[in-house]
């Protein structure tokens, strides 16, 4: 999914010192642990799912955006999005970044932008896209069941 019209795709500097962007060894060290397959909140979902017997694939990369959690059988596509990197609450909390601003605002308004064109192309294909924030999953696991449960039940009744 990387047909971006170019004047439209916003544009990210490279994060390198020669651009003017520094991180501590400490710093670079947690990034790299941020996963972005398998997570907390993706795994937890994925467990109350199965135990509820419903059944998905993962990370099906014949569908735009590879969606976490694939249920084919009812054309539903779940993203579990983490909050910084897909701008939870942005007008607000852009302004709390600090440290390497413009490498960061570009960076997250870019994930938006491609989030927003992976929803149309998903739902060009009939499908609907469901996207979580990893702190619902985590902190209201029951309420985004029941949501995708009641989606499931509804669908089940049109077959």
């Amino acid at each position: 999914m990387h047909n971006y019209d170019d004047e439209d795709r916003i544009m990210v500097p490279r994060f390198e010192e020669s651009a003017g962007f520094y991180t501590t060894g400490k710093r670079s060290k947690m990034m790299s642990k941020m996963k972005s397959k398998h997570s907390k909140p993706e795994v937890l979902l994925r467990r109350a799912l199965w135990a509820k017997n419903i059944r998905f694939r993962i990370h099906d990369n014949t569908l735009p955006g590879h969606p976490d959690i694939v249920i084919k059988k009812y054309k539903l596509a779940i993203f579990v999005d983490g909050e910084f990197w897909h701008g939870f609450e942005w007008k607000k909390n852009r302004e709390q970044i600090k440290s390497n601003r413009l490498f960061w605002i570009p960076k997250i308004e870019r994930n938006m932008q491609k989030d927003e064109r992976v929803n149309r192309a998903l739902r060009e294909m009939n499908y609907t896209v469901f996207r979580f924030w990893s702190r619902d999953i985590l902190k209201n696991l029951p309420t985004v069941l029941h949501q995708i449960e009641l989606f499931l039940e509804t669908r089940k009744l049109w077959r």
